[in-house]
């Protein structure tokens, strides 16, 4: 009985959130409906604030879905998106009778004895578990992730919501099969549910950042980590936010360090950190001044095969030299199948937006003179209005947090109105690349991390 565990999918648990979720997400739904939810009306913006009141008091992956959902372009009308990218959880956290009966499940009944000190009260919250910061025995810092209980049910019940959210968006706004999409969103939150699997994947940010000294990664700490309770080296930094007045000189060494920690590890052992959410890193300083970030969330990684990256180099090269055959094969390589020539030409239109600061070799802001809020927007519609005509596309399942980092990076940049040559950035990345390359140190990476090989 000592190891069965109290907390597996569990049926009455599933039941319970469907009720939750259900009973939130029907009245939504009905308003969805009534002003066609996907194609928008005068009254979307009261709708979408309907939403994220009914999502607003639920912990768990209903949150991490509804964030994932918003930043995917134009799936959902933009004032849905600007609701939903507000959300965070805002339910109250665990008191602290629940933290020790959660800790004394993960620990033991002795568990206090094996910290210097550990703090009750949580220092942060997320869609899955809280963070309490703790001492060891030796007193170093360390800050504490802790799942919240009967995550595994919740996970299962709300994904099935969304497979019923995907399946209403189909029939009423075919342009884009999401089917792929809800594949891709359920393994990577299932995978998040695993904190020992997130403790190797920081072990492997840890080899793949080595040498990048603008980024640090914090240690995992084994002997006080379960597979719901992941410890970890605590980074003292600020929030980036506090850094969008510093001046430029900072503001681009943040940005650098930003563009480092997401494209260095893609470009060099095929992975991508796929949340690149605000409360995920801090800005450490050295002397009195801002030098780099601390990367301190690892559940959301996305382990590519070689020959992803390897489709992201020829797009970018196809569309530097507009060598139409090499795009094609990019498309191919990333999974989108039977693409007709007005389907590339409406892939085109949103793989430019995403490149345009890679493929201009001159110091730019990311936007290059558009306002944020409107950044993106003319291309979304565009794709989205050629898709309602020519379409529909099924979306590979690689290609969403990939779509994802690029477009959340990018809000960071446009946050700290960055000044850079993303191009010579980019190059530096992609110098002498190769697919053998590549797959070899991708290969010496995982195994060191105790990863399994991508399929």
């Amino acid at each position: 009985m000592a190891d069965r565990d109290t907390e597996a999918n569990r049926f009455s648990a599933r039941a319970a959130r469907y009720a939750r979720v259900g009973a939130n997400m029907g009245g939504v739904a009905a308003r969805m409906a009534g002003s066609r939810l996907f194609g928008g009306d005068d009254r979307d913006a009261a709708n979408a604030a309907v939403l994220a009141q009914a999502l607003g008091g639920l912990k768990g992956p209903i949150m991490k879905v509804a964030q994932l959902l918003a930043t995917i372009p134009d799936l959902i009308p933009p004032e849905y998106a600007a609701e939903l990218q507000k959300l965070q959880s805002e339910a109250p956290p665990m008191g602290a009778a629940f933290v020790k009966r959660r800790m004394q499940a993960e620990l033991g009944p002795q568990w206090q004895s094996r910290f210097g000190s550990f703090d009750l009260t949580p220092s942060a919250a997320a869609s899955l578990g809280q963070v309490h910061r703790a001492t060891t025995k030796e007193g170093e810092d360390i800050a504490c992730k802790l799942q919240y209980p009967d995550m595994q049910s919740a996970v299962e019940a709300d994904l099935k919501q969304l497979e019923w959210v995907f399946a209403v968006h189909r029939r009423m706004d075919p342009a884009i099969d999401t089917r792929e999409i809800a594949k891709e969103i359920g393994e990577r939150v299932r995978e998040e549910l695993d904190y020992e699997r997130e403790a190797r994947h920081a072990t492997l940010y840890a080899q793949a950042l080595s040498d990048v000294e603008e980024v640090r990664v914090p240690r995992v700490h084994p002997e006080l980590s379960t597979k719901r309770l992941l410890s970890l080296q605590w980074l003292e930094g600020e929030k980036i936010l506090t850094f969008t007045e510093a001046p430029v000189e900072i503001r681009n060494r943040l940005a650098v360090a930003m563009f480092k920690a997401w494209w260095h590890p893609f470009s060099h052992a095929a992975v991508i950190h796929g949340d690149p959410h605000l409360g995920n890193y801090t800005v450490f300083s050295e002397g009195g001044e801002a030098r780099g970030i601390n990367l301190l969330d690892y559940g959301c990684i996305r382990i590519f095969h070689p020959r992803f990256v390897g489709g992201v180099v020829d797009l970018y090269r196809g569309l530097q030299t507009d060598d139409r055959a090499r795009i094609v094969h990019a498309y191919e390589t990333w999974g989108f199948k039977s693409l007709s020539n007005e389907l590339i030409d409406i892939l085109n239109i949103w793989a430019r937006f995403i490149y345009a600061p890679l493929l201009d070799d001159r110091i730019r802001t990311v936007a290059d003179g558009v306002k944020p809020g409107e950044y993106g927007r003319r291309q979304a519609f565009e794709v989205h209005k050629a898709l309602k005509e020519k379409g529909p596309v099924t979306v590979p399942r690689e290609f969403v947090f990939m779509d994802r980092a690029a477009v959340g990076l990018g809000a960071v940049f446009l946050h700290l109105r960055a000044e850079l040559n993303y191009h010579r950035l980019f190059e530096t990345e992609i110098e002498r690349f190769s697919l053998e390359t590549l797959g070899r140190r991708q290969q010496e990476a995982l195994a060191a991390a105790g990863l399994p090989n991508p399929l």
